[in-house]
């Protein structure tokens, strides 16, 4: 593992090759495709796709969940199998959050590892455990955390005690689990996600929200939650609209816990009438407006990730985002970046970038190549390295 959490490497895949050899069984925890996408849900498409295409690699889905499980056939990639008995979701997490009963082969069957796509993994017989934890907020930031997710973290360190693995999305996240959670480091492991493809554009989704009188938007995609600094994002757009009569914001994302000061942060803006918050959308109207975008802005507080800024960048739109948790990493040269909280740099960044279309082109160019460097391939090469490991260590 890297020791710098913010070291950028030339190519991001370079750091996660896997290793080759006789097929390992896994079985993975596919629940977050059920329901509204979310960014794990993303993940764990993603990794199952790569996986699948993996000949090293033996892979079942299932989902914790008594009814909805029959709808994994439909939304797991070719080559992934799923099979298993009904797992009701409420009685078994509250028996898991107390003990190591019953194992996750109950239900699934026989694998020689299983893994948590969503910070915490099932206990097991006999399979080893492998858990992804895609970022620390609920330890660095409970204040900006709803109630379910503040009990991840002893959940993590309760699966570490008994020999859990950690796969991590970034370097940054794995310093951080070694270092707050106490994790033996030669059992956390980072491999990049890869970017998460976006359906052909919606051409009809720009003109649905872009209010009369405007053609360029700032566009942010995300959750209503205080992690993302919605409200500092919509304070710096009031610096801006003032001299940009053309210019919009554009907040693309469900409501979440930080909806309420959103809102009051969007009242106290003299160009309210420019900044619009669309809710939930669907792929291809989230694809319309982010290639519609004149820049994309990730103005977050925390990230273990990142992928909205690479799905702009693949687009070509240039990123103006913070230096917040693993972006740097991710990110490297590729985004204008400013410090978490600093809304005058925040306003200068994007002006810099609506303004001059030299930088904006130069932002362009450099994210188009620096999304091409991470993909799914190099990231379940990675997961299948881990998982070796793991099922060797047992």
């Amino acid at each position: 593992m890297p020791t710098d959490p913010a070291a950028t490497p030339e190519d991001p895949a370079e750091l996660f090759d896997g290793p080759s050899g006789p097929a390992v069984r896994v079985a993975v925890d596919a629940t977050p495709l059920l329901g509204r996408p979310t960014g794990v849900g993303a993940f764990c498409a993603g990794a199952l796709g790569g996986l699948a295409a993996r000949p090293g690699v033996s892979v079942s889905a299932f989902a914790v969940s008594w009814r909805r499980r029959k709808l994994l056939d439909g939304l797991v990639p070719a080559g992934v199998r799923v099979g298993q008995r009904a797992m009701p979701a409420r009685p078994l997490h509250a028996v898991w959050s107390r003990s190591e009963v019953p194992p996750v082969e109950w239900f699934t069957g026989a694998a020689e590892v299983v893994h948590g796509t969503n910070f915490v993994v099932p206990p097991a017989r006999r399979a080893a455990r492998v858990m992804t934890v895609h970022d620390l907020t609920t330890v660095r930031f409970p204040e900006l955390c709803d109630g379910p997710t503040l009990a991840y973290p002893e959940l993590i360190r309760r699966a570490v005690r008994r020999g859990g693995w950690v796969h991590t999305p970034s370097a940054f996240v794995a310093a951080e689990v070694v270092e707050l959670l106490g994790a033996d480091p030669d059992r956390v492991r980072p491999a990049h996600s890869g970017v998460p493809p976006l359906p052909p554009p919606d051409p009809a989704a720009v003109g649905r929200f872009l209010p009369p009188g405007t053609t360029r938007y700032v566009l942010a995609v995300g959750t209503a939650e205080p992690r993302k600094d919605l409200p500092g994002l919509v304070r710096a757009f009031g610096h801006l609209a003032g001299d940009r009569p053309e210019l919009a914001l554009v907040l693309a994302g469900p409501d979440g816990w930080g909806s309420d000061a959103v809102a009051a942060a969007v009242d106290r803006v003299p160009a309210r009438d420019r900044v619009v918050r669309t809710g939930w959308l669907d792929d291809a109207a989230l694809s319309g407006l982010l290639h519609g975008a004149a820049v994309l802005a990730y103005p977050s507080v925390y990230e273990g990730f990142g992928f909205p800024p690479l799905q702009a960048m693949a687009a070509g739109v240039p990123v103006v985002a913070t230096r917040a948790g693993a972006l740097p990493e991710v990110l490297g040269d590729a985004a204008a970046l400013v410090e978490v909280g600093d809304g005058e740099a925040l306003a200068a960044a994007m002006a810099e970038v609506l303004d001059d279309a030299a930088v904006a082109a130069d932002l362009v160019d450099r994210g188009r190549a620096r999304a091409a460097g991470f993909s799914w391939s190099a990231c379940a090469a990675g997961l299948e390295g881990i998982y070796r490991d793991a099922r060797a260590a047992r």
